[in-house]
């Protein structure tokens, strides 16, 4: 092989080994953030959409929302948000159908907008005991038998 091979090798090797940067992914950042007119909203659309990384701001001033589609990190659209002044948190609510007790005290939220509750990480409440599923499932309408219970 000789020392000029060896050359070849290691200087191909260390080519090879090159500081490559971490890969930002497509992200979607909801955000809970209050508007009361068109112009807060204009304003929040503005600020949100100067992110680094922000492909597309769509704001829904009915359900006091804000959402960043693009190579976005959820810190940085958060404080771009705080930074219109306005109070705002990353978006809390989950679909009514994704909680098993959505009436429980700790997702109740009578601010949320329809058909939605809070976010829990509280098994008891996000999940359904054993117990609990079956008496669900036996006066369920896709049971058959439970008008024989009824």
């Amino acid at each position: 092989m000789g020392v000029s091979g060896t050359l070849e090798y290691l200087s191909e090797v260390l080519s090879n080994v090159k500081k490559s940067k971490k890969k930002k992914q497509i992200a979607t950042v909801s955000i809970k953030i209050r508007m009361d007119c068109e112009g807060c909203a204009r304003k929040v659309k503005n600020a949100l959409s100067k992110v680094k990384g922000a492909k597309s701001v769509d704001v829904d001033l009915k359900q006091q929302k804000a959402t960043v589609t693009g190579f976005v990190e959820p810190k940085k659209v958060l404080k771009a948000a705080q930074s219109t002044g306005k109070k705002c948190e990353i978006w809390p609510y989950v679909p009514y159908s994704m909680v098993a007790h959505p009436y429980a005290a700790a997702v109740y939220d009578k601010k949320a907008p329809p058909n939605f509750v809070r976010a829990t990480a509280d098994p008891s409440i996000a999940h359904l005991n054993p117990v609990e599923e079956q008496y669900s499932l036996m006066f369920s309408d896709e049971n058959p038998n439970a008008c024989n219970i009824m």
